[in-house]
């Protein structure tokens, strides 16, 4: 067999191409490796009081072809059965080799069944995956996860990608989108949804002001609110990130009681009252981190 002395024109032209250089970088990966020092995990999401992060420019419109779609996306038993796979292949294949995960539910929730509005601090691409695989079974096979349109929708790729894994409904966040009342057919199907009031993601893990949306949905529908706090997520994949930290940081999912807007409660005194109990949660599931 004759030696090469040095590189031929196919392994020249190889080095140079960026899609090479990334599937070095994949196959180089050693998840057993031991990784550089976690950051800590902070002590409180609230935010006492600062102001909403700048986020850039305000998203375009989302595509046309994000709108009109019906329920059938989501109660079609053939696309249930094909959800399943696809979920189970992308979280217990993926999502839990990369993290270590603890869930807490409190009694409430393993009781809870049917429609839903299940809300949740916002800091990480992987809450929606930890929330979803970690609510009781007779809600994780059924609920539904509100997205950005302007981000998930905007590729085919993309919006088959969400929609299969992630049973995904568009969300305008300008609020003027063709698909604004689907989240309230769904919920009035039966269906649970998951949404995210703070709107887009946090940078630093601080827990912003909810939007009243969710609870005035919940609301008006007659519908229970479940809480949930992520306690780690932001710190095993921060904003900005293509790829959970190395090492598998633990992250915990606490997901509180049921909770229903009272007799003459207004809705921003819901709201108020869903975040303080999201917070509540994260101090009172905070510990569990360190063991």
């Amino acid at each position: 067999m004759t030696e090469h002395s040095g590189p031929t024109d196919n392994e020249s032209a190889d080095a140079k191409n960026p899609a090479t250089d990334r599937l070095k970088v994949i196959t180089q990966w050693r998840p057993w490796e031991p990784s550089e020092p976690a950051p800590h995990v902070l002590d409180s999401i609230d935010a006492h009081g600062a102001p909403p992060e700048d986020h850039g420019p305000a998203p375009v419109a989302p595509p046309a072809e994000s709108a009109h779609i019906g329920l059938e996306h989501f109660t079609d038993p053939g696309r249930r059965r094909l959800r399943a796979v696809a979920r189970a292949i992308f979280f217990n294949g993926i999502v839990d080799r990369t993290i270590r995960r603890r869930v807490q539910r409190k009694p409430g929730a393993e009781v809870l069944t049917g429609a839903c509005v299940v809300v949740a601090n916002h800091s990480s691409h992987l809450d929606a995956p930890l929330i979803m695989s970690s609510l009781p079974v007779n809600l994780r096979q059924n609920v539904a996860t509100g997205v950005a349109a302007d981000y998930f929708f905007t590729t085919w790729y993309k919006k088959l990608f969400t929609q299969l894994v992630f049973n995904a409904f568009p969300i305008d966040r300008k609020g003027t989108g063709e698909n604004r009342g689907l989240s309230r057919k769904l919920l009035s199907a039966g269906i649970p949804v998951l949404v995210f009031p703070e709107g887009t993601r946090s940078k630093d893990g601080k827990m912003r002001e909810f939007k009243v949306g969710a609870a005035a949905l919940a609301s008006s529908i007659g519908v229970p609110v479940l809480p949930v706090a992520l306690i780690g997520a932001h710190e095993a994949m921060p904003r900005d990130t293509s790829w959970p930290r190395r090492g598998r940081p633990p992250v915990v999912v606490a997901i509180g009681e049921p909770l229903v807007a009272r007799e003459h409660e207004s809705t921003v005194g819901f709201n108020d009252r869903i975040q303080a109990t999201v917070r509540e949660l994260y101090r009172e599931y905070r510990p569990l981190i360190e063991q």
